[in-house]
């Protein structure tokens, strides 16, 4: 479609006159550019993670294409009531600390291992008021196995699933796993904060 209007537009298939010719001509370059904009950007950020998910103990949903498309990805399994449960602080810190240079911190609670809490109100406790969470925190769902969500399954097709609480995976601009850390590698060890330093680097 674009390409054939893009072919009218400039064999001069507007054949009027005047100014009403200039606006209208005009006019359509700038939905062109538009159109041709959105495509582009949309090709950035791959299918995966282009879904609407509900955010932790509230009404809103985030599509992380449209809210942090084209940015490197930190994507977390949580549950909070987990030995590995004290990585939030670590976690926090890493979003702290990195997120003004772009890396985007992106916690997924799950009950898939029996460790996490009943209600959204006792895990958004536990993350935000607990261990001071600010980064944004999805509602309790699958990570692993056939019900597992698009964006878990993908992660595992190109790495491995979650085997517990904690894993952690860190996301290219492109939406591929440059690096997986699995539940015993803390946000503060230093290959976690090379893997980042790398990625940010490119």
């Amino acid at each position: 479609m674009f390409p054939d209007f893009q072919d009218k537009l400039i064999s001069g298939y507007f054949e009027l006159s005047g100014d009403d010719m200039n606006y209208r001509f005009a006019f359509s370059i700038l939905l062109f550019s538009m159109a041709t904009s959105v495509a582009a950007q949309s090709g950035l950020c791959p299918d995966y993670l282009n879904h609407d998910m509900k955010k932790l103990h509230s009404e809103q949903g985030l599509n992380i294409c449209k809210a942090y498309g084209g940015k490197p990805l930190l994507i977390v399994n949580t549950a909070s009531h987990c030995g590995y449960t004290p990585q939030f602080s670590g976690l926090e810190k890493l979003h702290k600390q990195y997120k003004d240079k772009g890396l985007v911190v992106l916690g997924f609670s799950s009950n898939d291992f029996d460790q996490e809490a009943k209600t959204d109100k006792e895990i958004a406790n536990v993350c935000f008021i607990n261990y001071g969470v600010t980064f944004d925190m999805f509602a309790t769902g699958h990570v692993s196995g056939a019900s597992a969500n698009p964006l878990f399954k993908e992660l595992a097709t190109q790495t491995t699933e979650p085997a517990w609480n904690f894993n952690k995976y860190l996301v290219d601009t492109e939406g591929k796993v440059v690096k997986y850390f699995d539940s015993s590698v803390t946000p503060d060890s230093d290959a976690m904060k090379q893997a980042i330093e790398q990625l940010l680097s490119h």
